[in-house]
């Protein structure tokens, strides 16, 4: 909950905008401005005050006390100018609240935590637990000093500016291991815990079994990511209680599940008791996949919990991320957030030059030029399965004749993908010619290159007799320079030469050039690869120099009736 606090007229209506934006986000806190900040930090995740900062901070220096469990607090002042990080900025999630909050009352977001001043992911803001030199490890980041990366397991990290040596390091493991003066040790959560109980067994006797089989295998409680059990145990209350106690989820599975699972140590007893014979075993290795820690029983006589620990694999991140059409102002936040997200960046070398600027510090960038749209899509998922939060870009739609289809065709249930969408040509097009999409359309690319001619012929042939608008991608390039004279043909077939037609290069760029002309007088010559060649339907109009395409054809039938 964010607690919301004010002094002033100006500063109540700011507060009332926000409240109204996000209801069930926020408290109003009313009353004497003192006893209304001491109550919201008591019982807020975050507060946002419409105060001067030297009030605010007078106001929250006595209730301040552990940085990782104080609230955030933002403070935007009496004329809405600027939301300011005060405190909290990363354990309290105040600069990213900063910027919620400059973004919904137009106010300019002010952080002054050094990482993200030079846009550097903060190593307490990873989501990840982290022990050891923090701040000094920080700031060699910040320094520019070498920080070593020592990824013992691998795990989807933001970008870093790492090192293989340095003085410094940052140490990825789930072993319980403790971090030198010099290093920061991040706990990845690697760890699932299969766990079988007979009815009634205790809380203690489960999380003491669980505690005794980490410890001796060298592992850190802090990599446990779930507790597995069967079905037959999803209420199992000393199972529910620790899980709780562990903070982690429990997840079940069936015993048809279990069952089909090789196990190193099967037995009779759970077979009898659930219908499989392994628990532990089999239900951390179905959620996982290497056993570190084979099935042990609790040393409680008579034993009531058996455990097995097993690791699961780094899960990596694929976002396939359209760029749109070129101008910066039509690349998504969205596309963006994922382009300063992933550690990894694969792309056609003039669309990296597009968005360099966007990268953080130590993204790792690998480039290729044309034609190698499958080769960047196999080092794209081979870049994820390795374990890594990957961005495969593309321009417009990363859909659309882009590079989703040729990544996800390579990828496999084994990484998890994230489609980014962005403006299509198509789009970008029909904004700049005025409304030629307004009812059904087609997009159609005239490149035989990987699709046969008489594949995209009949498709033509189609798109002209069901009366579509039709949008030509890839339409002529100088070794491909007759399939847009016969496209445009076949339209003719079933089009009048009046037909409107739309001609746009370089869609939203800084040499976007675009030309309104007809079926009948269109010249190839005008048209590259950069062009898009929009062609109406029957009922397109050219009205007051726009082209534009009626949503029904009873709005055409109107027209001529008021005209005649």
């Amino acid at each position: 909950m964010i607690g919301l606090i004010s002094a002033t007229a100006a500063g109540a209506a700011a507060r009332d905008r926000l409240a109204a934006a996000w209801p069930d986000r926020t408290r109003v806190y009313g009353g004497p401005v003192k006893d209304a900040v001491r109550a919201a930090f008591a019982e807020c995740e975050q507060l946002v005050c419409f105060l001067a900062t030297g009030a605010v901070v007078r106001l929250i220096a006595p209730l301040l006390g552990d940085k990782t469990a104080d609230p955030g607090v933002v403070c935007v002042d009496e004329g809405g100018r600027f939301a300011v990080s005060l405190a909290g900025g990363h354990g309290g999630g105040a600069n990213e609240l900063a910027a919620e909050v400059g973004e919904l009352l137009g106010a300019t977001p002010v952080v002054t935590t050094a990482t993200d001043a030079v846009d550097l992911p903060g190593l307490d803001t990873l989501g990840l637990p982290v022990e050891g030199a923090v701040a000094a490890v920080s700031r060699a980041l910040l320094d520019g000093e070498p920080v070593a990366l020592a990824a013992e397991v691998s795990w989807p990290l933001p970008p870093l500016p790492v090192a293989a040596e340095g003085a410094y390091t940052i140490r990825v493991t789930d072993r319980d291991v403790a971090p030198g003066p010099r290093e920061v040790v991040v706990r990845p959560p690697t760890l699932v815990v299969g766990v079988g109980a007979s009815r009634g067994a205790p809380v203690e006797e489960v999380l003491e079994l669980i505690a005794d089989a980490l410890r001796d295998a060298g592992l850190s409680a802090a990599s446990v990511a779930e507790l597995a059990t069967v079905d037959a145990k999803s209420g199992e209350p000393g199972i529910v209680a620790a899980a709780a106690r562990l903070g982690v989820p429990l997840v079940t599975c069936s015993a048809e599940e279990l069952a089909r699972v090789d196990v190193p140590n099967p037995s009779a007893a759970p077979l009898a008791a659930v219908g499989t014979p392994s628990v532990a075993e089999a239900a951390a290795l179905l959620r996982s996949g290497e056993l570190l820690v084979p099935k042990r029983k609790s040393a409680a006589r008579p034993a009531m919990v058996t455990c097995a620990v097993a690791r699961r694999p780094a899960r990596g991140r694929l976002a396939v991320v359209g760029l749109g059409p070129g101008a910066r102002d039509l690349l998504t936040p969205r596309a963006a957030a994922e382009l300063r997200r992933a550690s990894v960046l694969v792309g056609l070398d003039q669309y990296v030059d597009q968005i360099r600027d966007l990268l953080r510090p130590g993204t790792r960038i690998l480039e290729s030029g044309l034609g190698a749209e499958e080769e960047r899509a196999r080092t794209a998922v081979a870049e994820a399965r390795a374990g890594h939060a990957v961005a495969l870009i593309g321009s417009g739609d990363a859909g659309v004749y882009a590079m989703a289809s040729p990544a996800l065709a390579e990828a496999s249930d084994d990484i998890d993908v994230v489609g980014v969408p962005g403006v299509t040509a198509a789009l970008a097009a029909g904004a700049v010619l005025g409304a030629p999409l307004g009812h059904d359309h087609v997009s159609i690319s005239l490149s035989d290159l990987h699709t046969p001619w008489e594949v995209i012929e009949r498709r033509v042939r189609a798109a002209a007799a069901a009366d579509l608008v039709v949008t030509f991608y890839n339409p002529r390039s100088r070794g491909r320079d007759w399939q847009l004279p016969k496209a445009l043909a076949i339209l003719a077939e079933h089009r009048e030469p009046g037909t409107p037609v739309g001609v746009v290069r370089n869609a939203s760029r800084a040499d976007e050039s675009s030309r309104l002309t007809t079926l009948g007088a269109l010249d190839p010559a005008w048209v590259d690869m950069m062009t898009v060649v929009t062609v109406g339907n029957t009922a397109t109009r050219e009205i007051a120099g726009r082209m534009v395409t009626p949503r029904g054809y009873r709005w055409q039938d109107t027209r001529q009736e008021e005209t005649r």
